[in-house]
């Protein structure tokens, strides 16, 4: 229920494009990690969209990016707490949910895959191999049963998009929108996973940090 499909519209601006010429794309890496947080709390607002149907609240996510860890909630806009999922890069555990939510499908699960795609594994890793386009650099990470590429551009050649590829075919990406600065650190304004396996669609909008 809470994998949801999506609009047609992005609500956010795109990153203008950049001249990638001269940019190097060990720098690119290497100053982007600079300006990851490793621990943050944040407060969003969170609306997923699958076939028509749509349900929206405010999400309170803690995570540890260092650790691989995340306490993520959803309240709804009266206050009422729907659910509460903690994990790591392997495990997650439901520590309360409506009825709703508990009788469609692995509803725990699916949320930790989704904190973990948009917050962990941010950095292309050391053996990736990058390739120089005019408006953006890509960095390919080989996987067992995947390839991963990461999307460089804009103004300070940010994320702009993390994908994983199987046979040819894009079956999940994230997208970062309006990047600000917040105690030296980088968060994006806006995020938008797309699950095309599964076809639904999470839009983030940040409204607080706590970091």
């Amino acid at each position: 229920m809470l994998c949801l499909a999506g609009c047609s519209t992005i609500p956010f601006q795109a990153a203008p494009g950049m001249l990638m010429e001269n940019a190097e794309s060990g720098t690119v890496k290497e100053n982007f990690s600079l300006l990851l947080p490793d621990r943050f709390q944040i407060i969003s607002t969170i609306a997923f969209e699958y076939k028509g149907q749509s349900v929206s609240f405010i999400g309170y996510s803690d995570i540890d990016t260092k650790g691989k860890t995340f306490i993520v909630a959803g309240i709804h806009q009266s206050g009422m707490k729907i659910f509460e999922i903690t994990g790591d890069s392997d495990k997650t555990e439901l520590r309360f949910a409506i009825e709703d939510f508990t009788k469609k499908g692995n509803f725990a699960e699916a949320v930790g895959g989704d904190i973990r795609k948009i917050y962990f594994d941010r950095l292309p890793s050391d053996s990736s191999k990058a390739y120089k386009k005019k408006h953006e650099i890509v960095f390919v990470q080989e996987e067992p049963k995947a390839i991963m590429e990461f999307v460089f551009a804009g103004p300070g050649n940010l994320l702009v998009e993390k994908r994983c590829i199987v046979d040819n075919q894009a079956i999940w990406r994230v997208n970062y929108y309006e990047y600000r600065i917040e105690n030296g650190k980088l968060h994006p304004a806006g995020i938008i996973l797309e699950n095309i396996k599964y076809g639904y669609k999470l839009t983030m909008r940040l409204k607080e940090i706590r970091s």
